[in-house]
């Protein structure tokens, strides 16, 4: 049985998303002179971005702080490139943390995990040691170069071939230069060679590990042409937690349910370490890319959005964090976005809200639908254009007053429920949770007794 579309469909131009691609490698320092060298300018580099997040925040501008006698070139003693590209780190651990909903002026560089276990002071001896040392690395471990065409592929750090080797020619920004041997047999590594002998641009990131230094060269991808688009169609995915599984949705173009299937995301959470785990996540993204060019349709997603963790203590319960923090949402919808425009599949992004209230009311019990794949099919529909009706047979209910006021009756008696139940908790975690419950059931009453006449249609935009 096939749903008939009853709504207009919007037309939306979508820029493409721009594609890069990396390899890694570890750095060999033949020079002991050379290393102590370029430690020392990470340290410096990585002080001048906690100094230049700080004056952001302050207000001052990024041309401002890069300039030649400006405070991170003298007190730093970077070149004006190295402190041009210490402030466009700061601009964006600021924006991230403003797009997450966080309070910036409370970052902590070096990472909250490690400041929260060594301000505890439970430690000592040897694990005492590793975790200062895991502390050190992450806060003072960085250097950032970026690429530029204008400059021979990357002006401060620039990979060099000699005598069959390739070497990594490390500004220290006083005119000197320290030189390590790039080792690395990553698969990347002959694009990465074409763009050093052609002077392309290439992006150059340091960071100290375990003591060794390693270098992580990022560029561009041009763009593949496309081949499969939203005119043909879309495939739709939906990532749940519980089931833990992917939910697709192929849907044509006239916002028919044409297919739908799920993939499991289980061997996930039974790869052995964080490396199986991405070949698992890789796997799955070639599947939902492979059916997406097999139909010539494009991929829909939900926009990604930070999800925020739930910690001990707030409420949400152990079993809850425990299927939260195993929600691979983000690296796996990364991961087909990045694939989908290398082999030219178009990528659709829209608007998450209510995907799933809509789709576990009006499609799972009209389509016989799980409510997972539901979710799916609305997000297609939602990268086609469609705006969904309110179904009649809600809207009808919502009209009837004995309705309304049996529900108000149970969102009133549950809130008061709530209340007793929240006084005489004296476990303060339990009484987190129950204050939660409280608003949630305050917030259903007061929708109820806000409902005037018709309720309005749920539009979703591209």
């Amino acid at each position: 049985m096939k749903a008939k579309p009853k709504a207009t469909r919007k037309r939306t131009s979508q820029k493409r998303a721009k594609a890069f691609t990396g390899a890694h490698a570890l750095l060999l320092f033949p020079s002991g002179e050379d290393q102590k060298a370029t430690l020392d300018l990470m340290r410096r580099f990585s002080a001048a971005v906690r100094y230049a997040y700080n004056r952001l925040l302050e207000g001052q501008t990024r041309e401002d702080l890069k300039q030649a006698d400006g405070s991170l070139c003298t007190f730093f003693r970077l070149n004006t490139r190295y402190a041009d590209d210490a402030v466009m780190k700061a601009q964006a651990l600021l924006d991230s943390a403003q797009e997450r909903g966080e309070d910036p002026r409370k970052v902590v560089f070096g990472g909250r995990r490690l400041f929260e276990t060594l301000k505890r002071g439970h430690l000592s001896g040897k694990p005492l040691k590793e975790v200062k040392r895991e502390w050190r690395e992450k806060r003072q471990g960085t250097l950032y170069s970026r690429g530029d065409k204008t400059k021979g592929g990357n002006l401060n750090l620039r990979l060099l071939v000699k005598e069959g080797a390739l070497w990594l020619r490390i500004n220290l920004g006083d005119g000197s230069y320290a030189w390590a041997l790039v080792k690395t047999g990553h698969p990347n590594l002959n694009a990465l060679l074409q763009r050093a002998y052609a002077s392309l641009p290439y992006n150059v990131e340091l960071s100290l590990k375990d003591g060794k230094v390693y270098a992580t060269f990022t560029w561009e991808e041009e763009p593949a042409p496309l081949v499969a688009t939203k005119e043909n169609g879309v495939l739709a995915l939906d990532v749940n937690s519980d089931p833990y599984h992917l939910a697709l949705a192929l849907v044509s173009p006239d916002g028919n349910l044409k297919r739908h299937l799920t993939l499991s995301l289980e061997p996930v959470d039974r790869a052995k370490n964080r490396g199986a785990k991405e070949l698992v996540l890789w796997k799955i993204a070639h599947e939902v890319v492979s059916l997406a060019l097999e139909h010539g349709v494009a991929v829909a997603t939900e926009r990604l959005r930070y999800l925020r963790k739930s910690r001990r203590g707030d409420g949400s319960g152990r079993a809850f964090r425990r299927k939260q923090h195993r929600f691979a949402y983000a690296s796996l919808l990364r991961k087909v976005h990045s694939l989908a425009r290398k082999k030219g599949v178009q990528v659709v992004e829209v608007n998450p809200q209510d995907t799933s209230t809509i789709g576990m009311l009006k499609y799972a019990p009209q389509l016989s639908l799980s409510k997972d794949v539901a979710a799916a099919y609305v997000i297609g529909r939602r990268a086609l254009g469609f705006a969904e009706r309110f179904p009649r047979g809600y809207e009808r209910l919502l009209r009837d007053q004995s309705f309304r006021d049996h529900a108000q009756g149970f969102y009133a008696s549950r809130v008061q429920e709530l209340r007793a139940k929240r006084s005489a908790e004296s476990n303060r975690y339990l009484r987190r949770r129950l204050s939660q419950e409280l608003e949630r059931a305050k917030r259903h009453l007061s929708l109820l007794s806000s409902l005037q006449g018709s309720p309005g249609s749920q539009e979703g935009s591209t």
